[in-house]
């Protein structure tokens, strides 16, 4: 079986030849790995390999060829020109990878469920139950125009957790501030193949493999 590997976010990607994202430098792979066709029957095979190894892929290369760009630019002293000019290239494709590097950890063949101890709580106190804020969560992510993401994210500020929106692959901490721990994907090329131009079914099915100790790891990391 093909496998998806996961690994943390890096400044410098490259895409390895097959089944994965890799990173390079001298950080070490401790990447998590389930295959392709783990999430099914609520998310297929076809759509997690066309999503990571075709569209993270793209976000990949297209980084390293921005940063490269950057690079050269600082050589020759246009620092503040190439900054200017190379931010929407940046934005999108450095979105992009952080996005997807976040939703394969938050994704498990066994998850589901609810998150319990202090996650669970922090949801109860936020947002009055945990099917509250789920429904606000599907809400929120439904309501997406075009393509995005939804988002629940820690106010380190207020010490509260919040949902949002993003357009596009926009970074949530990066245009929020919010700390990211549980991104949903809503483009097309997330759940098109399986559920067609019915978002909502999507949405309904994620749940089902909401990976809530990989989003607990996240919440209780940011509390710090």
């Amino acid at each position: 079986m093909r496998a998806l590997s996961l690994h943390p976010p890096l400044t410098r990607w490259l895409p390895s030849k097959g089944r994965s994202l890799g990173p390079l430098g001298r950080e070490k792979d401790t990447a998590a790995t389930y295959d392709y066709g783990a999430l099914e029957p609520h998310i297929n095979a076809q759509i997690m390999e066309l999503h990571h190894s075709k569209h993270h892929a793209a976000y990949v290369n297209n980084l390293n060829v921005t940063e490269d760009k950057y690079r050269e630019a600082l050589a020759k002293g246009g620092y503040v020109t190439a900054q200017v000019a190379l931010q929407p290239a940046l934005k999108f494709n450095g979105g992009g990878h952080i996005n997807h590097t976040i939703f394969w950890t938050n994704l498990s063949p066994n998850g589901g469920g609810e998150p319990k101890g202090e996650l669970l709580e922090a949801i109860k106190r936020d947002f009055g139950s945990f099917d509250k804020f789920k429904e606000k969560l599907t809400t929120v992510s439904a309501g997406v125009q075009g393509s995005g993401w939804g988002w629940l994210g820690f106010n380190k500020e207020q010490g509260r957790l919040q949902i949002a929106a993003c357009s596009n692959q926009d970074p949530l901490q990066g245009t929020t501030g919010l700390i990211p721990l549980l991104g949903i994907d809503v483009w097309e090329h997330a759940y098109y193949l399986q559920y067609k131009n019915v978002r909502p079914d999507y949405l309904k099915a994620i749940w089902n493999v909401i990976n809530w100790e990989n989003v607990t790891e996240r919440y209780m990391a940011c509390k710090k």
